[in-house]
């Protein structure tokens, strides 16, 4: 094994070391013109207490998933470090998606049921055990933190949303187009802690040696170890934001038994069967979240270099500023585009990528799987506030954490099969193209929830004015 050295270049050569440290400043320009164009996108006044409320909410997300993105661009990374083979790399990795899968609609009828704020503080628990048990070359020890940070990660993209959701409309009744607008702001903030994690989690993992405490331990410390301590703080923090900004509130009315977990499971699985909408924007995020998890996986691998050792930090930042500026462009046009047009396109540009990389020659995979990467990471950019947008039209308040957890099975299932598989990375690629194709088609066939989106859905697809 290999320990990560340090690198030391001087400031007037480290955006000329290789074409990923030369896109840093075109991209990051980019990004903060499109942000800025983006910074108020609704024609509404703002009502009292959106200030308030508004800061509270965002304060709380940024910080919390500030966490997350800390340790997105080393968890391969430190795996390989310690000498695990891409088979166990890829049975850790299955490990958390399979957490999810195992624990999300129980973690989301408990949101619903006792309190959707004591969930978000269990998610910070959650996570700093996840990131303790990083310091250690064990691989049971490293099973446990990926168990806990699945658990973690399907908290953290479905409860905290519901809070969101719940307090904007049913709490203080501010209106839909208000809530866009918070979606908008909820994803370009998302991207914009994202982009400094990345670079943050490059300082501090170039910045501190990379081994054992003594000769012969199991615990590590510095390089690759380093940004899950800084991801700790974060949730420390997290956990006081919470407690004092936040206040609860539940997936039914307040004083009202909606019924025991196993009921609201059961509703939740009955408007499944029963709702066309609801099935089929579980189709939508199943297919693209899945496409998108097998790639989380896979960037770190498919980059791998000798010639060109990836810096996985600025790496992930970039990716991040592709991100932002997809959740900018998704804000500017939120009033005149509506969301499932958004999807149209964005499922388009990412078949795209992907089957692109089916057919690019083994002499230009490399930058072109970079650039390829980057438009995709644009498409997740739009497709989170405009999923969004739709999801919290279609999924009922009383069922609303359970729903989005529901959504995580097929999800998780699909990453599973993708990465346990024995599958090569470009049989993966094209498979991924392939979820994409379900989910284009599977978007096209939802029923419009308003007149207003009435036409644009009839224009998308002739399957509506058969429903």
């Amino acid at each position: 094994m290999v320990s990560p050295t340090i690198a030391e270049v001087p400031w007037s050569a480290y955006f000329f070391q290789t074409f990923y440290h030369m896109s840093i400043i075109p991209l990051l320009l980019l990004t903060i013109v499109v942000a800025w164009l983006a910074r108020p996108s609704t024609n509404e006044e703002f009502p009292p207490g959106f200030r308030k409320f508004q800061v509270a909410y965002l304060s709380v997300w940024s910080i919390c998933v500030a966490a997350d993105w800390l340790q997105g661009p080393y968890v391969y990374a430190l795996y390989s470090a310690y000498g695990f083979t891409g088979q166990e790399i890829a049975q850790l990795f299955v490990a958390g998606f399979g957490a999810s899968l195992a624990f999300g609609c129980v973690v989301g009828s408990v949101a619903d049921r006792f309190g959707r704020k004591k969930t978000c503080l269990a998610y910070c628990v959650f996570y700093i055990a996840s990131c303790m048990t990083k310091h250690y070359n064990s691989y049971p020890i490293l099973m446990l933190g990926r168990v806990t940070g699945g658990i973690a990660t399907s908290m953290l993209f479905s409860v905290f949303e519901c809070w969101l959701v719940s307090e904007h409309c049913s709490k203080h009744r501010f209106s839909d187009g208000l809530l866009s607008y918070m979606f908008g702001l909820m994803f370009t903030s998302m991207y914009a802690v994202a982009v400094i994690a990345g670079l943050a989690a490059q300082a501090v993992a170039d910045g501190f040696a990379f081994g054992p405490i003594s000769s012969g331990s199991m615990i590590y410390v510095g390089g690759y170890t380093a940004p899950f301590d800084m991801s700790i703080v974060c949730l420390l923090i997290g956990m006081v934001l919470i407690a004092c900004l936040w206040t609860e509130n539940y997936g039914e009315s307040e004083g009202e038994d909606s019924g025991s977990l196993m009921e609201k499971l059961t509703g939740a699985g009955k408007l499944m069967f029963t709702d066309r909408n609801t099935a089929l924007l579980c189709a939508v995020v199943s297919c693209f979240e899945g496409a998108m998890f097998a790639f989380v996986f896979n960037w770190t691998p498919a980059l791998e270099s000798k010639a060109i050792p990836p810096p996985h930090g600025v790496i992930f930042a970039l990716f991040m500023m592709s991100c932002m500026i997809g959740a900018s462009i998704a804000t500017i046009v939120g009033d005149c585009i509506k969301p499932a047009t958004r999807l149209v396109a964005t499922f388009g540009l990412g078949i795209a990528c992907f089957s692109l990389l089916a057919y690019v020659s083994e002499e230009h995979f490399l930058m072109t799987s970079f650039f390829s990467f980057l438009v995709f990471e644009f498409c997740c950019g739009l497709y989170f506030p405009s999923v969004s947008d739709i999801k919290s039209k279609v999924v009922p308040e009383n069922v609303r954490g359970t729903m989005y957890n529901i959504y995580r099975v097929p999800l998780n299932a699909v990453v599973v099969c993708l990465l346990l598989g024995h599958i090569s990375m470009v049989q993966c690629f094209m498979l991924c193209a392939g979820l994409l194709s379900v989910a284009l088609v599977a978007v096209m066939s939802m029923k419009p929830q308003s007149k207003d989106e009435s036409n644009i859905f009839n224009e998308l697809s002739p399957l509506t004015k058969q429903a």
